[in-house]
């Protein structure tokens, strides 16, 4: 009964997004009742999530989807492109003082890797460019990381250091040897995971985020913007999930297996201790300080999203039956204040009382954490979600 409640919340969540596609291409940034709100303009990296869920969608037989995923596919392969200096700009309308961000790369790579295993030629031909451009400039071979952001023309490569984009690139590189057969990609994103073990295990097995240019650790970095949507103070309660996830999926293309699971499993551990209901509330705090007290106390939808997802590749995984006890609660925690009955899709952020705020997110444009988390509940575990589509 819970794999068809799952199958149900899998078409509402795309049905939201039935108006995502704009005449350019991009996605449109959604508002509350699934509207497109166009002062927002568009974001490569929104398209991007889109056109992954949807080609997900297709994989998964849901008519419609993959009419959008390719549409928006088109639209990142024109639209979003920077036709000047190469490489894909951060959105529409386009401005030359934005840097290009490995973070916006990686859902580039992510998209149209997905859609490459969806059958679509073009998805194909973004791939081999977007994967290409971000081996010439984002990736460090001397540290096995990659790199931040660029200037808008890739003239000076930025000094600023990030586990966030280099989170998704772990994703998009298991997504990528999915798409391709190329080993080369998930050796580079186990790399990563090995690094994020190190550093968290040494840190209280919370996750330094910020770092310079010689990956030195800036535990201070953003104290005066401490709810910064992609770059906030302190640790990320939900960052501890999905690299417990991606770690654990990771586990078996590393030469420690068994220590990729010890680390996934403290850093699920992590999450919980400092996370959950800290306030006296249900849910997960978005941001704590070096020993766990709360930073920003509200609660938003791709933490508890990635959280239960981590649940439920670990009880698989593990056996543990005490994942099993989360990945309920949780669950029953997402139906009781998330998901949004009446307008469609999840409330993005919650206030310390569980009450609708909006602070950190304006509107409803994200469907990527909440999609996967649904889909990843319903899939055997395996380092590429939709190469583990694939296998159904």
């Amino acid at each position: 009964m819970h794999d068809t409640w799952l199958r149900g919340e899998e078409l509402r969540l795309l049905g939201f997004a039935r108006h995502v596609v704009r005449d350019d291409g991009m996605a449109a940034w959604l508002g509350d009742n699934g509207t497109p709100d166009a002062s927002h303009g568009a974001q490569t990296w929104v398209t991007s999530r889109m056109a992954h869920i949807h080609y997900l969608g297709s994989l998964r037989g849901i008519p419609g989807a993959d009419t959008i995923a390719r549409q928006l596919m088109r639209g990142l392969a024109t639209t979003a492109r920077d036709a000047t200096n190469g490489g894909w700009n951060e959105g529409v309308p386009v401005d030359t003082s934005d840097d290009k961000s490995a973070y916006t790369h990686a859902f580039v790579i992510l998209a149209s890797s997905t859609g490459t295993i969806a059958g679509d030629e073009v998805a194909r031909e973004v791939l081999d460019d977007v994967l290409a451009l971000v081996d010439a400039r984002f990736w460090e071979p001397e540290f096995g990381r990659f790199a931040d952001t660029w200037s808008h023309d890739w003239s000076e490569r930025r000094s600023y250091r990030g586990i966030n984009a280099n989170m998704h690139m772990v994703e998009a590189m298991f997504a990528a040897t999915a798409a391709t057969g190329d080993p080369r990609w998930a050796e580079r994103a186990v790399g990563i995971c090995r690094f994020v073990i190190d550093r968290a295990s040494q840190n209280g097995w919370r996750i330094p985020e910020h770092f310079d240019e010689r990956w030195v650790a800036d535990l201070e970095f953003n104290r005066d913007s401490p709810a910064d949507q992609f770059k906030p103070y302190g640790a990320t309660v939900g960052h501890a999930f999905e690299w417990s996830r991606l770690i654990a999926q990771a586990a078996p293309l590393s030469d420690d297996e068994d220590g990729f699971i010890v680390g996934a499993r403290e850093l699920f551990a992590r999450g919980v201790a400092d996370g959950w209901a800290r306030d006296g509330n249900p849910g997960f705090v978005y941001t704590t300080d070096w020993s766990g007290v709360p930073v920003v106390a509200d609660r938003l939808h791709w933490v508890v999203a990635e959280a239960i997802a981590a649940a439920a590749v670990l009880e698989q995984i593990t056996g543990d039956p005490g994942y099993a006890v989360n990945y309920a609660e949780w669950w029953d925690y997402a139906a009781t204040y998330l998901l949004d009955l009446d307008h469609g899709s999840w409330r993005h952020q919650l206030d310390e009382t569980n009450a609708p705020s909006s602070t950190v997110w304006d509107g409803k444009p994200d469907l990527y954490h909440a999609y996967q988390c649904v889909l990843i509940s319903q899939l055997p575990p395996g380092p590429s979600v939709a190469g583990a589509v694939r296998l159904l």
